[in-house]
């Protein structure tokens, strides 16, 4: 008996059973997946929004302002990179700079420190590359940029270290109320909890109606594309630039990520319910998220593509994030968890580890560790660093991946890890071979090759994402 399964191992589930483990509390996160982090927090913006635009006295505003409050010190405290770029919100008219106006006051409301709008001068000196169009800008420095994936991994890397137990490829498939507590079923397996936290994304509102006839809300997912540019694009944009936001979202971004490459996106498109697995990208709307990237931005390299992706947001029906206990005793819903989702993440964590902690009569746990063990980065190791590290583990010394100077060693330390990579994708995610301009074309066997031998498995085994994605059928002489 578990006294909390938390269902869902996006960043919202993760960071909540993380700080779960802070208590005497017996955690179990469950997954339909191969490996934590593959719904919305892999394919999206990788923003740590500053606050300014989430209404005031809404939940998404409360806690995407105390989110970005701490993010730096979890980030620090799992390893986890995080930078403080800063943002702007461009204005092409006045009608915009009174959008501008709006978005202070609100930010001022929710005390978002030192937001400042400023004028086109100022806006160029900062990003020379925007617009001639844009006349001012709403400047946020306390936004920043991060890696929504890596963080989900950590936290329940985190949560393990401490306790936690994580079970991959569990599909919820039935939840039984049973008064004091829950059975939930995979098909094959049954575990049972006394509280449930349903952090299922754009599958939140089947879940739900799993316990509840009558459910308060629904969740239909909104579609975005982007373009993921080389590393030669580096410093075309040094901040997160948004145009004004509309009804659709934020808007069409251009954005540097924290490994040095230029994110473009996302359109906005709205799909239906029977499309919750639509992660398909498509040249309209690609085509789209370029048009208004370029009315942002001048000369986008758009050359130095090296790949596009969807992701799916979850767009709820109460226009806010659904955060609390619902009206069927002890399952606690984290609902709608679109942007800014993965900002208010940190804050959502420690929120909800509170309620339950409290109706559970908890206490805090003694002996619980607040840090991830250090990723060795051999690419951002000094000579001497690398000299040492080599002579102490040669596998450091053997270069995977030469796009992004991936090791041997971390590969191997990343499998290894709790909640460690067993796919091509999951550890491309965690120490990124795979993730350059050649996109894995020459890492991806050696990569595979590794997993093989560290999991004692066939390379036929081995899965580029789900469980049915395998990539060897055998040996070409062999057939």
């Amino acid at each position: 008996m578990y006294d909390v399964a938390v269902i869902g191992a996006g960043v919202i589930g993760a960071a909540v059973a993380r700080e779960l483990t802070k208590y005497d509390i017996k955690v179990v996160v469950l997954e339909r997946e191969n490996d934590v982090s593959c719904g919305t927090t892999k394919a999206n913006s990788a923003i740590v929004h500053a606050g300014y635009d989430a209404p005031y006295g809404s939940n998404k505003g409360k806690f995407n302002a105390w989110g970005n409050r701490i993010f730096g010190e979890v980030c620090e405290a799992l390893n986890v990179p995080f930078d403080r770029t800063g943002s702007l919100v461009c204005a092409f008219s006045e009608e915009d700079l009174l959008t501008l106006e709006a978005l202070k006051r609100n930010g001022e409301l929710l005390e978002i420190p030192n937001l400042e709008i400023i004028d086109q001068a100022a806006l160029r000196a900062i990003e020379p590359n925007i617009s001639e169009n844009a006349i001012a800008a709403l400047y946020a420095p306390t936004a920043g940029i991060t890696e929504p994936w890596e963080l989900t991994i950590a936290y329940i890397e985190n949560a393990m270290d401490n306790g936690a137990e994580l079970k991959l490829n569990f599909e919820v498939k039935a939840i039984e109320n049973k008064v004091n507590f829950y059975t939930i079923s995979d098909g094959n397996e049954q575990i049972e909890a006394k509280y449930v936290v349903n952090a299922a994304g754009v599958y939140a509102d089947q879940i739900y109606r799993m316990v509840c006839d009558t459910p308060e809300f629904t969740i239909a997912p909104r579609r975005g594309q982007y373009y993921l540019l080389d590393k030669s694009a580096k410093g075309h944009v040094k901040t997160v630039v948004f145009p004004c936001p509309s009804k659709a979202g934020k808007g069409t971004l251009v954005v540097p990520t924290v490994d040095g490459n230029l994110l473009i996106g996302p359109d906005s498109e709205d799909l239906d319910n029977s499309q919750k697995e639509a992660t398909e990208t498509t040249l309209e709307r690609l085509d789209l998220v370029k048009q208004l990237a370029n009315q942002l931005i001048q000369n986008i390299p758009f050359r130095e593509n090296i790949t596009t992706f969807a992701g799916l947001r979850a767009e709820p029906s109460t226009g806010d994030f659904i955060i609390g206990f619902s009206k069927v005793a002890g399952f606690y819903n984290l609902a709608g968890m679109k942007s800014p989702g993965l900002s208010s993440a940190p804050a959502i964590g420690v929120h909800v580890a509170e309620e339950i902690a409290t109706v559970l009569s908890a206490q805090s746990r003694v002996g619980f560790e607040p840090n991830r063990r250090k990723r060795l980065k051999f690419e951002h190791l000094n000579d001497i660093q690398r000299q040492a590290l080599i002579k102490e583990n040669p596998a450091y010394g053997r270069v995977i991946c030469r796009c992004e100077m991936i090791t041997e060693g971390e590969i191997v330390d990343a499998i290894h890890r709790n909640c460690g990579g067993t796919t091509l994708n999951g550890i491309k995610r965690r120490v990124r071979p795979g993730a350059g301009r050649c996109q894995g074309g020459f890492c991806g066997p050696r990569v595979m090759e590794i997993l093989a031998r560290e999991l004692d498995v066939e390379m036929e085994s081995i899965c580029q994402e789900g469980q049915a994605s395998h990539i060897l059928i055998g040996k070409t002489k062999s057939l």
